[in-house]
């Protein structure tokens, strides 16, 4: 069973400003080598984030508002952790939040990385430790994320989670394609703007058990939030490599999380979810011709009211009926910068406008180029 630690970090959020996102909806090559699932050509997938990373430090335009970044599960390669720590780090604004999954590491790798950020991570360090003891399972495929965070003074702070979910590829009987199972998920607090967020890999938003769900355990802690502090789960980030990500699985779960079917959920009821998946040239899987991937997404509630669209980058809908409205993105390889509002109480005389599409980059002889110019607004009004 998985344990929810809260982690307080010093990110200054703009209060009358919206957040901005951008969600990179990149491929991933994959190999499945001794047992586990790797990047096949780790230089050339770092080459191609490090175009993206400038881009961000470059911050041509309002690029220079982005707030959090999202790469997808296995999005980079082991051995290439340390130098996008370092990248972020030397060149990324204060106040801004990296997501990004790794490939599978061993074990004893992922304690190692623990270790060298150990203040901020020390609940799952202690985890991984006692794992270690208990087996000869060294070696065992760890799925892993990054939250690296630039606080408002410059201060660099790097957060590690462990997926819960054991998939490798598919499932299998035999006891040598198991990944690790994480135990712990960071819950992190802005301050001094109050602005709660959490990521999940994947299958962790759908995962449950015998003993344990994990999206309905989200729910009760962001509950517990809201009836001890007034507070609120504020975003959810799901890195994904998923090859069906509109799989009813996921579906299902989204109409629970925002449908408050059994309860009152006021913790989680004005949350965004953000589905950040690899594009549609993601390979390495078997019967490739099966699969989709690609269609990154972002859910809010259906209070919002957001005014359908199709267009052929993006599409607007209620997820066949849903009580969300949800912003769907297409399979290609895409960066989406977006933006939503700090607070979900809009003026409704005045603004009309929970989301923007602010641009959309396709990637053009190794550099990424705009091919929205113009920001999309989705009318609505919140009830």
């Amino acid at each position: 069973m998985f344990e929810i630690i809260e982690k307080h970090i010093n990110v200054d959020l703009p209060l009358g400003d919206p957040l901005y996102y951008m969600v990179c909806q990149l491929p991933n090559h994959l190999g499945l080598a001794d047992f586990s699932c790797r990047l096949a050509n780790p230089k050339n997938k770092w080459d191609e984030l490090k175009t993206v990373f400038e881009l961000v430090a470059t911050g041509e335009g309002n690029l220079k508002k982005c707030h959090f970044v999202a790469f997808p599960e296995a999005a980079i390669p082991g051995e290439y952790v340390d130098s996008a720590l370092t990248f972020i780090e030397e060149r990324f604004r204060p106040n801004s939040v990296t997501f990004f999954g790794v490939d599978h590491v061993p074990l004893v790798e992922y304690r190692e990385l623990l270790e060298r950020y150990s203040d901020d991570n020390p609940e799952a360090l202690a985890s991984v430790i006692q794992d270690l003891d208990s087996g000869d399972i060294d070696e065992l495929p760890t799925n892993c994320s990054i939250t690296a965070v630039k606080e408002n003074d410059g201060r660099f702070r790097v957060f590690m989670q462990a997926k819960s979910h054991p998939y490798v590829g598919e499932e299998h009987l035999d006891s040598q394609h198991n990944l690790y199972r994480g135990k712990v998920f960071p819950l992190f607090h802005c301050q001094p703007t109050s602005f709660t967020f959490m990521s999940l890999i994947c299958f962790d938003y759908v995962y449950r058990d015998l003993h344990q769900s994990n999206i309905s355990a989200i729910v009760d802690k962001a509950n517990h939030l809201y009836f001890n502090s007034r507070q609120q789960l504020d975003l959810l980030m799901v890195l994904e490599c998923n090859p069906k990500p509109e799989h009813t699985a996921f579906r299902d779960v989204v109409n629970g999380f925002y449908g408050e079917y059994m309860q009152y959920t006021p913790g989680v009821r004005n949350t965004v979810t953000v589905f950040c998946n690899t594009s549609a040239e993601t390979s390495g899987l078997p019967k490739k011709e099966a699969l989709s991937f690609g269609h990154s997404s972002v859910f809010i509630h259906k209070s919002h009211k957001m005014s359908s669209a199709d267009t052929p980058e993006y599409l607007v809908d209620n997820f066949a009926g849903l009580p969300v409205c949800r912003l769907r993105f297409g399979e290609e390889t895409r960066l989406y910068y977006f933006s939503l509002p700090m607070f979900h109480e809009l003026d409704p005389r005045t603004t009309r406008t929970p989301m923007k599409v602010h641009g959309i980059f396709k990637s053009m002889n190794n550099s990424w180029q705009r091919i929205e110019d113009k920001v999309s607004n989705f009318s609505g009004t919140k009830s």
